[in-house]
Order: structure tokens, then sequence, then C-alpha cells
């Protein structure tokens, strides 16, 4: 059962990697975390872009050399219908990851993440559409994605579990006074998809950028992905409570943006600074290391494989210290 599950440490991967070759991506993603994490790789296609591979199969919807899209308002299904097909150029990485993992016959559980309809409805508004019904597309568009990547996914895998991510960069620009939706609205799409994700595997929300944690926590993730960061500390009754009640919380302890790390010492250093301000909030440090799931902060498309190496050898070292405590507390006299 979920609110079970204790991952005290393991590590998964965040959003897109830099490698040219699906196969060596997926190799690498099965051999580099404790959940691999289904690679998308924009520099081997642009077709694999997180709004790029969202837009697939959807009618009027053109992908341009670059990543961009284009839309003929006219030709757009208002309804949402995709014709997915996992030979689309959008899902080269995804056929890569299932043929190796059935190859080195692989059980384990698998993570994946896909765009959500908040980040998606506020491309197709930049893409011509109209506000008054770009969400409605996007929030159909995101189920039908979603229910055909679960269905495929257990399909090549069937005795492994899934993790889900709804990952919504824009997230943070909800409340914002020129916004296209009101909070609830937004929060409501987010929570449709969730929704439907629930049913069949784990249900996280991803957001790599400044946003309240009250909204993203009102969407009802099991997992909440965020960057380890100082603003967190302002939402450490919110946060605290999320994990009392059940939920999980995937920090993501190594920066990938600006300078990379060279040791874990740094990285370290952060993480357990907000998890010592959230112990002398209330939280219990036996329950924050026993609800932690690791990763990098966000993707690393835009870097070259030798760094995906250096971040995620961090992100492992950081999971194994983590670990290394729980041990130690669970060990020691009164805890």
């Amino acid at each position: 059962m979920y609110g079970q599950w204790s991952p005290q440490g393991m590590v998964t991967g965040i959003g897109s990697l830099p490698h040219a070759s699906a196969v060596a991506a997926a190799r690498f993603s099965l051999s580099c975390g404790d959940v691999p994490a289904v690679p998308t790789l924009p520099r081997r296609s642009p077709s694999e872009g997180i709004i790029s591979q969202a837009v697939s199969g959807m009618r009027g919807v053109s992908v341009g050399q670059y990543g961009s899209i284009s839309v003929d308002v006219d030709a757009l299904d208002r309804d949402g219908q995709v014709d997915v097909d996992l030979h689309d150029e959008a899902y080269g990485s995804l056929r890569a990851f299932l043929a190796e993992a059935r190859r080195i016959d692989y059980t384990g559980p698998v993570k994946w993440q896909f765009v959500g309809p908040v980040t998606l409805g506020i491309a197709l508004v930049r893409a011509g559409v109209p506000a008054t019904w770009a969400f409605d597309v996007a929030v159909r568009s995101v189920r039908a994605h979603v229910r055909w990547l679960l269905d495929t996914i257990e399909a090549a895998l069937p005795v492994s579990s899934q993790m889900v991510f709804i990952d919504e960069p824009s997230f943070g620009e909800v409340g914002e006074d020129d916004f296209h939706l009101a909070p609830d609205a937004a929060i409501d799409l987010v929570s449709t998809a969730l929704a439907l994700v629930e049913r069949r595997a784990v249900a996280g929300l991803h957001c790599c950028a400044a946003a309240d944690v009250a909204a993203l926590l009102a969407t009802g993730p099991q997992v909440l992905s965020v960057p380890v960061a100082r603003c967190l500390e302002d939402q450490a009754a919110r946060l605290i409570r999320f994990l009392e009640d059940g939920g999980v919380i995937c920090w993501g302890a190594v920066p990938t943006s600006g300078p990379l790390p060279i040791s874990v010492e740094r990285p370290w250093r952060d993480l357990t600074e907000l998890w010592a301000t959230l112990v002398r909030r209330g939280a219990d440090p036996m329950m924050l290391r026993h609800r932690a799931l690791l990763s990098p902060q966000c993707g690393l498309g835009t870097h070259t494989p030798q760094a995906a190496e250096q971040v995620f050898a961090l992100t492992r070292q950081v999971g194994g210290r983590v670990r290394d405590q729980g041990m130690a507390q669970s060990v020691a006299p009164g805890a």
C-alpha cells in the first residue's frame, strides 16, 4: 500500500538526459538509480521535448525543427483526442528503455514523467489557441497520453510498478495577476491528471520553479518533487503535515543549473540544514529520512553525459548518507 511506502533515500531521475543515443540513455538510466526513470532526449530529437512530446498525435499541431510548436486552430481537436503511436519519433527513448529493460529482465519499479495540463495549456495559448479552451484541450490531451503510457509500460513490463510525475514547470505563474486561470482552476486541472495516475500508479507532482507549496499540495500528489531551497523553510508546517499524512517528498538535492558541484558536501549541507529547520519546527527526523526520495534538481538535457554521470553519482552519495543516518537512528538507544 502506498501509505506504507518508505523510500529512505532511494534515487530516481528527473527530466531529460543529454545523450544522443537512446540505447546509451536507457542503459544509463537503468543503472544509475534505485527507481530508473524513462529518459527523454531532446538532443536526440526535438520531438522529445517536454511540450513536443505532449502534442505528438494531437490533430492540428505540428513540431518545428527546433522543438517549437505551431497550431492550426481550425484543425485542432477541441476534445483533446490524440493518435499516439509507440513508433512516433517522440517516443524513441521510451522504445529503447523498454527494450533494454526486457533484455536485462528488469522487474523493479520504473518512474516516468509527463508535462502537466497547466504548462501545456500555456504553451498552446502562446501558440495561438484561445485561452478559453486551450486548457480544456490540454487536460484532455494529457490524460490521453498518460493513459496510453501507463498501458504501454504495463504491457512491456507487467511486473514493474510505476511511479508517474506530472511535470508542471509553469505552475509558479499561477496566482500572478495576468495568469490565464484562477488558482483554484489550475489546481483542479492538475488534480484531474493526478487522479488518473493514482488509480494505477504512485502519483507525483514535480515543479522545479518557485511555486506556492500550498497550491502544489492542494492538487493531491502522493509524492511532491521540489528542489532543495531555503524558501521551503517558510512552508515547513505544510510539508510536515504532508509527510505525517503519508506523503513522500522527492528532494531535488543536487543542482543542475549553474556550476555543478564537484563533491557531495554542498548538496548534503543544503539538505541537512533544511531538514534541521523542519525538525526545529516539529518534524520527526526519522520520518524525514524514511519518506525521502532523492533526485537531481531538474533535467540534464543541456549538459553532457559525463556531467550527468557526475550529478547522479553525487545524488547516490546523498541517498547513501540518508540511509546510513536512518539506520544509525533506528539502532540508537531510545530511537
